[in-house]
């Protein structure tokens, strides 16, 4: 009896475990992980931009001219005619009309004024430009051009000296006034040897000036109105001077100044302050 429980108990537990390989594993459903990285964005391919602020348009402005009512030539001067050209005689200074060129030089102690006055025509309205050469200058020498010189030893004077500096004055029983003093111009020489073109433009009782083409300022003074042309070296100190000039051309001008603005002028009031001149210019 206990052998057959035995038995019976056996053969149960076999057949338990025979049923229990019968029945398929169980499958594992898995977790999902969540994910914890930054969505990615979408690409815009053409993404919008700012619009631009327009400005205005800016309008270039001419430059005006500075040498209006330019006329017919009324003269060139090559400086073939000794004859035309009245020169001081001075101590220490020479001056001659040769090989197309007028030639003014001083050798003494300054100051020593030598001038060419030319005695043909007189001009009122007038543009006149000269080159000057300069083979010897000392910083304290001066240069230039004589303009609406009278029979009486009156004219203005285009000054120019060779420190880059230059001015203009009024000649008038033998002294120097000057009218606008020394201003600095990139265009004006600071040695020797140099070479420059001077220009004088003249209407009425306004005067503007010119180096190289180039406009150096203006002034007004209506005391002279007409006269004949010059040129000029002078000596400020013990450096010698050496000047010569070519290439004089005048032409006539035509021109009226237009209706002054209210708004102020900023042309330089002309001074009287006399500057006696130590020598005086026959």
């Amino acid at each position: 009896m206990k052998l057959t429980l035995l038995s019976r108990g056996i053969i149960l537990l076999i057949f338990l475990v025979s049923c229990d390989n019968l029945v398929p594993p169980t499958e594992l459903t898995p977790t999902p992980i969540p994910e914890t990285g930054t969505p990615t964005q979408p690409i815009i391919w053409f993404p919008p931009t700012n619009t631009p602020t327009l400005f205005p348009t800016l309008v270039i402005q001419s430059t005006p001219e500075q040498r209006p009512g330019l006329g017919e030539l009324q003269f060139t001067d090559n400086f073939d005619q000794p004859g035309l050209w009245k020169i001081s005689a001075v101590p220490n200074s020479s001056g001659s009309v040769t090989g197309n060129r007028l030639i003014l030089s001083i050798s003494g102690q300054g100051p020593v004024y030598v001038t060419a006055l030319r005695n043909q025509p007189a001009l009122g309205n007038f543009y006149a430009e000269v080159t000057v050469k300069l083979s010897l200058c000392g910083e304290k020498d001066q240069f230039g051009m004589i303009f609406h010189a009278s029979p009486d030893n009156a004219y203005y004077r285009f000054t120019v000296r060779c420190d880059g500096q230059a001015r203009i004055e009024i000649f008038r029983s033998f002294s120097t006034f000057p009218l606008l003093d020394w201003l600095s111009s990139g265009d004006a020489p600071t040695a020797a040897p140099a070479e420059v073109k001077l220009g004088v433009w003249v209407v009425g009782g306004e005067m503007r000036f010119f180096l190289n083409d180039h406009f150096q300022f203006t002034i007004k003074d209506p005391v002279l109105r007409a006269g004949t042309l010059g040129l000029f070296a002078f000596a400020g100190d013990k450096d010698p001077i050496t000047a010569s000039f070519s290439d004089l051309s005048a032409y006539l001008v035509s021109y009226t100044s237009p209706t002054p603005s209210l708004t102020p002028s900023r042309t330089p009031t002309p001074s009287r302050t006399p500057v006696p001149s130590r020598t005086s210019t026959p």
